[in-house]
């Protein structure tokens, strides 16, 4: 099972703690994940043109089983995605820090919405889903 990490970028990596985070809450629970800025771009060692960078994210997206869409800071490009997504039938799980607005949009496309105090609560979160097979029933 592999999932694809959406999440905004930023070039000093401000977030890479919380993208790590959610790539070992989802890793611990047997679930492989692609994150565009850590698995392609090497945390910034490499760069794209963005025509090149939304290609290799499509060809992610598409052979992910489902994504993740971290909402706890917008971003165009994570909107992309998710339409991207959802336009293939891949299913779309949105996760966002408490308090953090989730566009009606984002709910109305999403089989589940997660909001986390800690992103330490995120290994369970999954766990949950593969449990549930929330995540089977949608594929």
């Amino acid at each position: 099972m592999k999932a694809y990490i959406a999440i905004k970028y930023h070039i000093n990596l401000e977030n890479k703690e919380l993208i790590e985070e959610i790539s070992n809450a989802l890793e611990v629970n047997k679930i492989k994940s692609c994150c565009i800025i850590r698995d392609k771009e090497e945390w910034g060692r490499k760069t794209f043109s963005v025509e090149e960078l939304m290609s290799i994210s499509f060809k992610e997206i598409e052979i992910s089983d489902f994504i993740v869409v971290d909402l706890s800071e917008k971003g165009v490009g994570l909107g992309i995605e998710a339409g991207y997504a959802y336009a293939k039938g891949i299913p779309i799980i949105t996760i966002a820090k408490e308090g953090k607005d989730i566009s009606n949009t984002l709910k109305g496309i999403s089989k589940k919405i997660y909001t986390y105090e800690e992103s330490s609560d995120l290994v369970n979160y999954f766990k949950r889903l593969k449990e549930t097979s929330i995540i089977h029933n949608s594929i």
